[in-house]
Formats: C-alpha cells, structure tokens, sequence
C-alpha cells in the first residue's frame, strides 16, 4: 500500500508539473472548446488576442475617421434582423460617408473584432499586389514551386489558381461542428503552438484533380500564404501592413492569429475594427483606390471578385477567395465568414456594409440568405434615394 501511495504521489507530482509547463498550451485548448459557447462567443470574439498566439500588423492609425453623412433611413425589421443574426457591430457607407454605426451586445467600436474567413478575401487582395510586383510568375504556376515543402502530398499538382478558387481537389472536412472534423484539428493545432504547414504538407487525400470540381476548404488559403511567404521571403502580416494597411490606414491595432511557429492564421485569424472592415469594403468599392492613392491593382479587384469557379447552382458563386451573389449586378460582390462576418459591395448602389456577428445560427437553412437580403434591400433603398 505505501509503494501504491508512493507512486500515486510522484504521478501526482508529474501531472502538476506538466499543467504548469504546458499552462498556456492547455488553457488556449480550453479556449478553443469553449470559443463558440453561448456564454462566451460574444466577449471571445472581440478578444481573441487574449486567447491565443498572435502577431500584430505594423499600421499607423488613422488620425480621424471616415467622414460622417446623413444618417441612413433603415428598413422596419432592422431590430429584428440584428436581433436574429445575434450582431455584433455594423458599419454603413454610402458614397464613402458613415450612414450609419451601431454596437450590439456590449461591444464598441473600439474592438478588434475576429474576421473569420473575411481574412481570405483580405489574402487574396495581397496576392494581387504580390503578383503585380512580378514577384509570382503566373497563376497557373504549381503551388509547389513556391511552397516546395508540399511536394508529394495532396497539392502536388494544384496550380495557385486552383487554389484561389477553392477548386485545388484536396480532401479537408469544413464541419465546424464535428469534433474530429479537420477544420476543428487544425483550430486543437493552432491552439497547442503546432506547426500549420505541417498540417497542410501531411495531406495527402484528394477527391477530384486540380481544377476540375469546386468545393470550399479553407486550407487552401493557407496553402496561399505559403505561396506568398515562398514568393517574396517575408511573413503576411508584414505583407499586408506594408502594402494595404499602411496605405490603408486602421482605426485600431490589427492583428493575425499565429501558430506556435509564429506563421499567421491567414485563412480566417485577422483581427480588425468594424471601421476598418468597411475601409476595406470601400477600397475595393473605388477599384483598389483609397485615399488618393491604388493600392490594389484595379484589374485584380475586377478579376478576383468575379465568378470565375466552377461553382454549384446556388445563391453565391466564388471568385478568387471573393463571393457574388448568382444573379448579381455587375460590381455587387461581398467577403464572409462563420458566424455572421460580412463585407458587402455594390458598387452601382455606391454602399459597402461591414458587419460583425456572433450568429451561432449561421449554419441554419436560410441564414445566410437573411444577411444577403437585408444588404441588397439597404442597397437598393439607396437607389432610390430613400434613405
């Protein structure tokens, strides 16, 4: 009994000293079980710097903010929409001028707030620049020549505009519900300081060749970024506060998510204001111009916001890492993500709309249509000048 006590002691000691050792590692695990949580999803998402790894992106903040108009007459089940899609803060432009901001549940506009997959479409803005610079030869180079650590595996044969338009055939299960799904492996690897692209260089499985079928996984812009840092030898957020956030200008301090080999989450860990969002939304609104200067080539904006992929029938297609609505108009496209994230574009309407959420219903039938009506409603008041 005494030896059985003896050893019970000595395990007891080497699990407290694992749980200090490994403290941080277990709480940002903890973090990432409990990020969506009804009691928690609200306050996570507008802290997400306190929960995990992360890099800040050198911006020099703006001295004063967009410009104020008239504010914006809205549709009569506005409140109930907000209440619906569980808002969090929303920002309105009309012509470049706030028509109308509002915070939600506790939040300000202040907070840097969790882009999700908006942070695709903020990639995919960089890689145009990058290839405008000649940096990248062709889109339709293999990723491996620039990202060569995944030769031999489920990108081999992937062109970097397969990859763009999510069509490069590698297996990857997107169910943020399943436990053991590999979007919610990859989140367990971020949160324990693993090593992303090891994860995507130990993929191996494909369900179509390169190019041949469309289907949405967000490894891909990972894969992306890989092709970016090979390019150019230098880290995205680097990239993206040199080359559109700087020019640019934040309202607040953005940051990127990062592995344990400091590498930014650019497939969905971008963390900005609702400001700056919408900042975003207008740059491309005016082409890739803002404030006086292209930032973004106008023929990139053009073709990366057009659907090019071999999209199902349904009520968005896909671009490069941008989606527009099926039956849109010509310059109508929007940036989203999980959970309610949305940066919407008309430009015939002149708006642009940033919206920020915590919908734990974003999976739901119809809800992602409820966001795309209310915007093409708002936009087409604006058309009719009636607000």
């Amino acid at each position: 009994m005494k030896r059985i006590l003896r050893v019970l002691g000595i395990l007891g000691v080497v699990v407290i000293a694992l749980a200090v050792w490994k403290r941080e590692e277990l709480m940002r695990l903890n973090a990432v079980n409990t990020l969506f949580s009804e009691d928690k999803i609200v306050h996570n998402f507008s802290h997400m710097a306190d929960l995990f790894l992360h890099q800040e992106i050198a911006a020099t903040p703006v001295s004063s903010p967009l410009p104020s108009g008239p504010d914006m007459a809205l549709p009569a089940d506005w409140a109930d929409w907000i209440e619906r899609r569980s808002v969090t803060g929303v920002v309105i432009l009309n012509q470049g001028q706030i028509v109308h901001e509002s915070y939600y549940k506790g939040t300000g506009k202040d907070d840097a707030r969790i882009s999700w997959s908006v942070a695709k479409s903020y990639l995919s803005a960089l890689f145009g620049v990058i290839l405008d610079q000649g940096k990248i030869d062709s889109l339709d180079d293999p990723v491996v020549k620039y990202a060569p650590e995944l030769k031999g595996g489920a990108y081999d044969s992937a062109t970097i505009r397969n990859v763009l338009q999510m069509s490069s055939g590698v297996t990857f299960d997107e169910d943020y519900l399943d436990f053991w799904s590999d979007i919610n492996k990859m989140g367990r690897i971020l949160a324990l300081g693993g090593s992303m692209d090891g994860f995507a260089s130990g993929l191996t499985e494909t369900f179509a060749d390169p190019g041949q079928e469309w289907k949405y996984v967000s490894i891909d812009t990972h894969v992306l970024g890989m092709v970016l840092r090979g390019a150019t030898g230098r880290s995205v957020p680097d990239l993206l506060g040199e080359y559109i956030m700087e020019p640019m200008g934040t309202h607040g301090t953005p940051h990127y998510l990062t592995d344990g080999n400091g590498v930014a989450f650019v497939l969905g860990g971008l963390n900005l204001t609702t400001r700056d969002y919408a900042r975003m939304g207008e740059m491309f609104r005016n082409d890739g111009a803002f404030n006086g200067q292209q930032i973004i080539p106008a023929a990139w904006v053009a073709e990366s916001t057009a659907p090019s992929a071999k999209t199902k029938q349904g009520r968005l297609r896909y671009g490069y890492q941008w989606w527009s609505p099926w039956q849109n108009e010509p310059g109508e496209f929007l940036a989203r993500g999980v959970y309610g994230q949305y940066v919407y574009v008309n430009k015939a309407a002149g708006i642009v709309i940033a919206v920020n959420s915590a919908d734990r219903a974003f999976r739901e039938e119809g809800a992602s249509d409820d966001s795309l009506d209310m915007f093409q409603r708002l936009a087409q008041l604006v058309r009719e000048g009636k607000s």
